[in-house]
C-alpha cells in the first residue's frame, strides 16, 4: 500500500477519551474510529491485524479437527428460554422485538444456538465427538464501556463448542483445546498464563482463563516461570501438557494462595500484570439436558452428550498485544500479526535514484509493505513509522540509493543495519 493513497488517518494529539495505551495508540495510528459508545469501526490497518489474529486462531482450531461454521448474530429468545438463561442473563443482553412481535436478541454467546444446531443434526453416538466453532461479532451492553477495544460493547470473538460421548472424552477435548490455545498465543507472539477460573453465567465446574502478560494489565498475576518456557508446545502430548499446566502455580491477585506461592523456588517466582483474552469451560450436560438433546448410545439407550465451550477475544487481543508491546514512540507489533512487515521510507521523494530503489523494494514485498511515498520531512516519516509499529523500517536516501544500499531498522530493538537491497529484502522476509 502507498501511504499517499491509504486510509490511515494518524493523529498527532491523543484524544481525551483514551485512558490506556492501547486505546491511545490505536486511535493515533489510525486503526479504529469510535462510532458510538463502545462500538468501533475498524480501518484498514486495524482490520488487517484483526484478520491475521483470526487466521492464526482458525488454523490452530482446524489443526485439532474443529470445524468452522458461521452462526447468525441475531438469536431467537425461545432458544434461551429452553436453556433457562433468557430471564437470568441480565441487562448485558440486548433484547429486540421485530415487526411481528417476535422476541429476539443480539447474541452475547452461542451455547443455545449451537446445541440446537447439533441437536437437529446428530442422532447417534457414532457421530460424536463434534467440535464446531465460529469467529463472529458479539454484543454485550456493558454499563460503562471503556478502554477502547478491551472493553467495548461490540467485539469479535472466536467461540467453539464440544460434544462428547462421555466425561473422559469431554475432558480430553478440553485439554486438547487448551493446548491449541497456548499454541495460538505463542504463534501470535505473546506470553499467555492459564489459570483456574469461575464459570460464571456459562455454568459448569471446570474453567480456565488465559491472561496475556502486559505491564498495564487489569489483574495482578502470580505465576511460576515454567509458564514462560513455551518452545516445546508444538511437540507436547496433550495429557503431559495439561498435567504441567495444572501443577505449576498461577493465580490472579484476587485468588492468590500465599501458601502455594511459598512452595515455588524463589528464582522461579514471577509477578506481573495480565489481561484476560480467553476462557474455556467444561459444563457437562447442562445445556444438552435443558434443551432435550439426547442421542442413541452403543447400548441403544438415549444419553445426553457432554459439552464444553471455548472462547478467545479476537478483537480484545489486538488491544492486549499493544498493551504488552509498546513504548513511548508507539506500537511494537509481533511479526505474525503486524499489518505490514515493513515500512519503506523514501527520504527524498522526487530523487530519481531514491524513487527507483523504493519502487523496487515495494514491488518485491507487495502487500507486506507500506510505502511512505509522501512529500513529508524525514522526521515525520520516522515518527509515524514508529507509531504504527511496523516490525521493519527500510530507509532509503539519495546517498544509499546511489550505492544500492538500504538502512534497515528493527522496531523492537532499535537495531540498524546497512545492507544491499537484496539482503535487506531477505532479512525482512525472514
Amino acid at each position: 500500500m502507498r501511504l499517499s493513497r491509504s486510509l490511515i488517518p494518524t493523529l498527532k494529539e491523543t484524544p481525551a477519551e483514551a485512558q490506556i495505551a492501547s486505546h491511545r495508540l490505536m486511535l493515533r495510528a489510525g486503526m479504529i474510529r469510535q462510532m458510538a459508545s463502545g462500538i468501533y469501526a475498524w480501518l484498514p490497518t486495524g482490520y488487517k491485524v484483526l484478520s491475521k489474529i483470526a487466521q492464526i486462531v482458525r488454523e490452530e482450531q482446524d489443526a485439532i479437527g474443529a470445524q468452522e461454521v458461521l452462526m447468525p448474530t441475531i438469536q431467537s429468545a425461545d432458544l434461551w428460554r429452553e436453556s433457562g438463561r433468557y430471564d437470568a442473563y441480565g441487562k448485558e443482553m440486548l433484547r429486540i422485538t421485530d415487526r411481528h412481535d417476535r422476541e429476539l436478541l443480539y447474541g452475547p454467546t452461542n451455547e443455545e444456538m449451537i446445541t440446537a444446531i447439533v441437536r437437529d443434526s446428530i442422532k447417534s453416538y457414532r457421530d460424536l465427538p463434534q467440535m464446531p466453532y465460529h469467529i463472529q461479532w458479539k454484543f454485550r451492553d456493558e454499563v460503562r464501556p471503556r478502554f477502547g477495544v478491551l472493553r467495548g460493547r461490540e467485539f469479535l470473538m472466536k467461540d467453539g463448542y464440544s460434544f462428547d460421548l462421555d466425561y473422559a472424552g469431554a475432558v480430553h477435548t478440553y485439554k486438547t483445546i487448551m493446548l491449541a490455545y497456548m499454541r495460538t498465543f505463542q504463534r501470535i507472539g505473546v506470553t499467555a498464563i492459564p489459570m483456574r477460573a469461575d464459570t460464571g453465567q456459562i455454568g459448569g465446574d471446570l474453567s480456565h482463563e488465559f491472561h496475556i502478560l502486559a505491564p498495564t494489565g487489569e489483574s495482578g498475576v502470580f505465576y511460576d516461570a515454567a509458564f514462560e518456557a513455551g518452545d516445546a508446545l508444538g511437540a507436547m502430548d496433550v495429557n503431559a501438557f495439561y498435567e504441567q499446566m495444572t501443577t505449576i502455580y498461577a493465580a490472579t491477585d484476587e485468588k492468590h494462595d500465599v501458601t502455594a506461592w511459598d512452595k515455588i523456588p524463589q528464582e522461579r517466582r514471577r509477578e506481573g500484570r495480565g489481561i484476560e483474552v480467553g476462557q474455556i469451560f467444561y459444563f457437562g450436560t447442562k445445556y444438552s439436558e435443558a434443551m432435550n438433546f439426547a442421542v442413541t448410545g452403543p447400548d441403544g439407550q438415549k444419553f445426553f452428550p457432554e459439552m464444553g465451550s471455548y472462547g478467545i477475544g479476537v478483537s480484545r487481543l489486538v488491544g492486549a498485544i499493544i498493551e504488552a508491546r509498546h513504548d513511548e514512540a508507539g506500537i511494537i507489533w509481533p511479526d505474525a500479526v503486524a499489518p505490514f512487515k515493513a515500512a519503506i521510507l523514501n527520504l527524498r521523494q522526487g530523487d530519481a535514484g531514491t524513487d527507483a530503489l523504493c519502487e523496487k523494494l515495494y514491488a518485491a514485498l507487495g502487500a507486506d509493505a507500506l510505502y511512505d511515498d509522501r512529500e513529508e520531512r524525514a522526521g515525520h516519516k520516522f515518527a509515524e513509522a514508529d507509531l504504527m509499529g511496523h516490525p521493519w523500517q527500510m530507509i532509503v536516501g539519495p546517498r544509499g540509493a546511489a550505492a544500492g544500499m538500504v538502512e534497515l531498522k528493527r522496531r523492537a530493538t532499535g537495531e540498524r543495519f546497512e545492507l544491499p537491497a537484496e539482503e535487506a529484502l531477505a532479512k525482512v522476509r525472514g
